[in-house]
């Protein structure tokens, strides 16, 4: 397929999203900025004190995640496809004092404009679905860090994923690693649900052993693997929160996360 046409319409509709999602309670700028932390448990405690460290966010949207990274000690750059959302982060950035330098790019494109190497490259929630081919992304991941330089993601579990969630009855219709693109258009984003926009989106289903195995291709050592039932968002039908403040799926048959740290 044409991908130039498909990360068009991608960030197009990332474009739209971003002006729905800064003003929406999912991301709650006004607690954000006094809070000055958007991070979960699970990222916090694979990376620890990041005081000093350089760290490279991947699609980090308006920039939530890398300010809260910079107000724990972090020096960040961060990366995204949408224009308006760079624009919302260094907005953000200014008006909290978090000082961070965000580039617009094509996470793929990543090292044709950030040439610093870092000690950490880190990524989260809702980012390799919209990639084709993980390998280039995890080269240049491996370009990025530094020796002995740490990647971490924590990342929505590919089983959810199979599952058509637009028809009324949600039913299991995508393949575990399907290579073909899922076009998908729907009103609403996850983040408003009720939002009149309508979300037009080219994504891609990757399983496991290809996320991995693309790291390990790139010359990287994985250091750790898990997969957990409580995700920190309500994204998926039917999720139910529990006593610890995370969402599960009602009937539990599956993971909805799993997390994954590499070395260099």
């Amino acid at each position: 397929m044409d991908l130039d046409k498909a990360f068009a319409l991608n960030k197009e509709t990332w474009n739209i999203k971003t002006d729905v999602h800064y003003e929406s309670d999912f991301y709650d700028r006004h607690a954000f900025a006094k809070a000055r932390n958007s991070l979960n448990s699970y990222e916090l405690n694979a990376l620890g004190d990041v005081t000093g460290k350089s760290l490279l966010h991947l699609q980090c949207h308006f920039g939530q995640d890398s300010l809260s990274w910079v107000n724990k000690g972090a020096i960040v750059t961060a990366v995204d496809l949408s224009d308006k959302a760079i624009d919302r982060a260094r907005l953000l950035s200014a008006e909290l004092e978090l000082p961070a330098k965000f580039v617009c790019c094509n996470v793929l494109d990543t090292s044709d404009f950030v040439k610093e190497q870092f000690d950490i490259v880190f990524a989260s929630y809702g980012t390799i679905g919209w990639l084709p081919d993980l390998k280039p992304w995890a080269q240049m991941i491996a370009e990025r860090l530094k020796s002995g330089g740490i990647f971490y993601s924590v990342e929505f579990h590919p089983i959810p994923w199979m599952i058509d969630y637009i028809e009324e009855e949600p039913s299991l219709k995508y393949h575990y690693a399907q290579n073909e693109a899922i076009y998908e258009e729907y009103p609403g984003t996850y983040a408003d649900q009720k939002s009149e926009m309508i979300s037009k989106e080219y994504g891609w289903n990757h399983s496991l052993s290809e996320v991995i195995q693309s790291l390990i291709e790139a010359g990287l050592t994985i250091e750790l693997f898990a997969e957990h039932d409580g995700s920190p968002y309500d994204v998926f039908p039917n999720m139910e929160k529990r006593e610890d403040s995370l969402y599960y799926i009602k009937d539990g048959l599956y993971p909805t996360l799993f997390e994954l740290k590499a070395r260099k």
